[in-house]
């Protein structure tokens, strides 16, 4: 009965693509309209042979990710002496695919570069990140820190690396940065983007943090290009670190297009919603305030909180409570 009911069913599905043959042929055309057009308009009218893909880069921070804390993220269960071996084979993995994703990038920049790229520039860049990883491995262990040190929630540094989305972003980003650095930026954005779907927190892997960063809760937080950060900065959930304009709405200077995000200086604190625009400086020791709007310079050891909340009272309630309901 289940062979027959699987040719019911493969003949249903047969039936059912069958019944939308026209409109399936029509939409084929109608894509290949778009398309071509597409790439028509583009530069050169470019023919995109390979791209880097976000799938094969997730398994790479993957591999990367065990071999960074072999035990609490790669689960390596076995005897101590066998736990290098367990940090190279993942190493073995994640190098393999970083290479053959930086080619593609390349391959991708190739059709709009006057000159050929040197075919062992995707192996030089893999060696080159290899230098890193010890380094990221010793920030990365600073910023755990500095999140138990800041949450009074958080039980052990364990607990915040497995299961903190601050340190999944925190984790990706170190390891995005170095490849940004390295001159493959489309990998990186990919790597720093794997992290904002996971967590909600957009850090382009352009942004330069110090150690012991800690974004605790973590969903809504934007970090842009530019933005400079200090040591042991604390942020909250959706706190921006913003460009003042868009490139495309104003004219602009080199300084702000180079320079377009704010500068966070060290033991900062910034609350709940903060907004913070443009190559501002908020100086070091400051308290930034829950929903504060920023534009200008803060000198080190300010607080900049909201005005106190209004209680209404009598006539002044009522007319609010109207409002509310729509009775205005």
């Amino acid at each position: 009965m289940n062979s027959g009911h699987g040719v019911e069913a493969d003949g249903d599905q047969e039936q059912r693509v069958a019944d939308f043959g026209g409109e399936i042929e029509d939409a084929v055309l109608s894509l290949r309209a778009a398309r071509l057009g597409w790439r028509k308009a583009q530069a050169k009218g470019l023919h995109v042979a390979s791209f880097p893909s976000p799938t094969q880069l997730a398994l790479a921070v993957g591999h990367l990710s065990h071999a960074l804390y072999p035990v609490r993220l790669g689960e390596y269960r076995g005897a101590p002496e066998g736990e290098d071996r367990f940090v190279a084979e993942a190493l073995e993995a994640a190098f393999a695919i970083l290479r053959a994703e930086i080619a593609s990038e390349f391959a991708y920049w190739q059709g709009y570069a006057a000159e050929a790229f040197d075919a062992d520039q995707p192996d030089l860049i893999v060696r080159l990140f290899s230098t890193t990883l010890g380094r990221i491995r010793e920030t990365l262990d600073q910023d755990m820190e500095a999140a138990f040190v800041g949450d009074p929630a958080a039980r052990t540094v364990d607990e915040i690396l497995i299961s903190y989305p601050g340190a999944i972003a925190i984790l990706h980003h170190r390891i995005a940065h170095q490849l940004q650095k390295l001159g493959v930026p489309i990998v990186a954005r990919m790597i720093s983007e794997l992290a904002n779907a996971r967590t909600g927190i957009d850090i382009h892997p352009g942004a330069t943090i110090g150690p012991s960063f800690f974004i605790d809760h973590g969903a809504g937080v934007v970090i842009g290009e530019t933005a400079i950060v200090g040591r042991n900065v604390r942020l909250y959930q959706h706190v921006t670190l913003g460009a003042s304009s868009p490139l495309g709405l104003a004219r602009v200077g080199p300084r702000q297009r180079h320079a377009r995000h704010p500068i966070v200086e060290d033991d900062v604190v910034i609350y709940a919603g903060a907004t913070i625009l443009g190559r501002i400086t908020i100086g070091r020791g400051s308290i930034i305030g829950g929903n504060v709007w920023l534009l200008e310079d803060v000198p080190p050891g300010s607080t900049l909180v909201q005005p106190k909340a209004e209680t209404l009272e009598n006539r002044a309630r009522a007319e609010f409570t109207a409002q509310l309901k729509g009775r205005a």
